[in-house]
């Protein structure tokens, strides 16, 4: 074949593989087209079965070293999707879920928080930001056949098209399309934190009353009603901004919030490509002595520098190299 390459005409040769080329684009073009649509359909059953899907389960939570166990019941009725999420260790805690109403309960602190529902929803449901950030900026290839709390699941890998985001394994029930397992892969495709169902039952009865919260009114006087903001910031222009984000981020909360430990009110500013959040946070240089430079805890990746008089943190769960970025990107408005 080689030899007869070398035969060719120069223009021949040129004309020939220039269509090649052309062909080769246009195989790719339709391979990456087809692994969008793929995507993009995987994704979609996933969502649609976490919503229209009635199930229950006891759901397993791993970071950093900790594990943390919930039960979750999710149930539909004519007037949409309730959920109910009870802690099974550590402090207690109740969320319940009315369509986007949010509610924790805390009865330890005698606290009742009224959430926002955010991109950080509750496993295994996917909010419509996370599917666009998964169909858009990663790569999308199936994996094996696996069972997941006794249910035949098919996995699949988000791979980041570039190097600012973690990966994302997914494991789908194959025959209603609700997730049971997922995984955030750092750099090295080393899991960082996943969730994880150990039993599970699809489609089952629950009651209403099931989902209703153990706590109702009316209340003990000494419980407290608070309602929170996205980080519970005071919305503000703070006069600070990210002048080059990575491909996906965008802004979502900007103002001041108090820290413990700290003199002051910090400028925070929270940017999200839908499916992760970095905060930036700026303050005055403290007196004591700060570290600087880059430092992992857990699956969050922190970076720190000074900026004439202001210390620049920006920390998030992305790989080292995006935090860096955004905090050498931090400047006056």
């Amino acid at each position: 074949m080689h030899r007869t390459s070398r035969a060719w005409p120069p223009v021949a040769r040129a004309g020939r593989a220039g269509a090649c080329a052309a062909l080769a684009v246009a195989a790719l073009a339709c391979a990456g087209a087809a692994a969008a649509e793929d995507a993009a359909e995987w994704l979609q059953r996933a969502a649609t079965a976490a919503r229209q899907q009635t199930y229950s389960g006891t759901l397993v939570y791993q970071h950093a070293g900790r594990v943390e166990t919930s039960r979750l019941l999710h149930m539909v009725d004519e007037r949409g999707e309730h959920e109910k999420l009870v802690n099974l260790d550590g402090p207690a805690r109740e969320v319940i879920r009315n369509n986007e109403q949010v509610r924790c309960y805390y009865p330890d602190a005698k606290i009742i928080r009224v959430e926002p529902r955010t991109y950080r929803n509750a496993f295994p449901s996917l909010l419509p930001q996370q599917v666009d950030t998964l169909a858009s900026y990663y790569f999308f290839r199936k994996a094996e056949i696996a069972r997941i709390a006794g249910v035949e699941t098919q996995a699949v890998l988000f791979e980041p098209k570039d190097g600012m985001r973690y990966g994302h394994k997914l494991w789908a029930d194959m025959t209603s399309g609700l997730l049971l397992k997922a995984q955030l892969l750092n750099e090295r495709n080393v899991p960082i934190e996943q969730f994880a169902f150990n039993d599970i039952q699809i489609g089952v009865k629950i009651e209403r009353d099931s989902v209703r919260p153990t706590f109702m009114p009316p209340f003990p006087p000494d419980w407290q009603m608070r309602e929170s903001l996205p980080g519970d910031v005071v919305q503000q222009d703070t006069g600070w901004t990210v002048k080059e984000l990575p491909p996906g981020f965008s802004k979502v909360v900007e103002g001041y919030r108090t820290l413990r430990g700290k003199v002051g009110p910090v400028a925070h500013i929270v940017y999200s490509d839908g499916l992760v959040a970095v905060s930036v946070f700026v303050e005055p240089m403290p007196q004591a002595p700060q570290p600087i430079g880059l430092s992992q805890q857990g699956g969050i990746n922190v970076y720190s520098r000074q900026l004439d008089d202001h210390l620049v943190t920006v920390l998030g769960e992305t790989p080292g190299t995006t935090v860096r970025k955004i905090a050498f990107s931090v400047a006056h408005r």
